[in-house]
């Protein structure tokens, strides 16, 4: 699959499917200093780099080239990007900007209309700045039992194309339970993107009430 290590063309990307899903304003009184695709790109480029949000704010600074690709006249202070991440969180809006990803992909040729073999899994997040994996460790070699701090946690279902690695569908949820829940949602989730002629997924028996799709379960 052709990817991209450069932060500029991943910023113009991530303009354009900004530009095709949101509004150019949020609102009409808005000061108009810059627009929602332009936030939601430099969110974009803050996700690929790894960086906080004053990182993406110092970054910006310094490199007018970055701004310049998508028109951007004035860095917006880091408090301005939180706010806007937690605007768009909301899964409708990210749904619609994930099915806008996978039609720019098709229309590029990095992935065809019709794919040919998907695969579906459930994976569960950390939820806390220390992994279970930590804590528990910790535990091991200390004098006193310390238990994983939290019960529940952050899991969703995902979809990929398995030639290009496209992800179709993303369906959030809490943990822990059986990845069997998301599968049908994310099943017709991506099914509103392409089409897929075969799916496979490892889980226990399931049916699935979409029959134009052949639905392999791996144990």
């Amino acid at each position: 699959m052709p990817t991209s290590k450069s932060p500029r063309q991943v910023l113009y990307m991530a303009w354009l499917i900004g530009s095709s899903t949101l509004r150019r304003y949020a609102h009409r009184f808005s000061p108009k200093k810059l627009t929602q695709p332009q936030l939601f790109a430099c969110l974009v480029l803050k996700e690929f780099l790894k960086l906080d949000y004053r990182g993406l704010e110092e970054l910006l600074k310094d490199t007018p080239q970055l701004q310049s690709t998508i028109g951007l006249r004035t860095v917006p202070h880091c408090t301005t990007f939180h706010k806007a991440s937690q605007r768009w969180l909301r899964f409708r809006r990210a749904k619609r900007m994930l099915r806008e990803t996978v039609h720019q992909a098709m229309n590029k040729r990095l992935m065809k209309k019709k794919v040919s073999l998907a695969a579906m899994d459930g994976t569960g997040l950390e939820s806390h700045h220390a992994s279970s994996y930590y804590v528990q460790r910790k535990a091991k070699g200390g004098k006193f039992t310390q238990n994983i701090p939290y019960k529940r946690f952050p899991k969703m279902g995902i979809v990929c194309d398995s030639a290009s690695h496209f992800i179709l569908a993303v369906v959030p949820g809490r943990g822990p339970g059986p990845d069997v829940i998301h599968y049908q949602e994310a099943l017709n989730q991506s099914l509103q993107s392409v089409g897929i002629e075969t799916m496979a997924a490892t889980t226990v028996k399931h049916r699935t009430n979409t029959p134009a799709t052949r639905v392999t379960f791996e144990h």
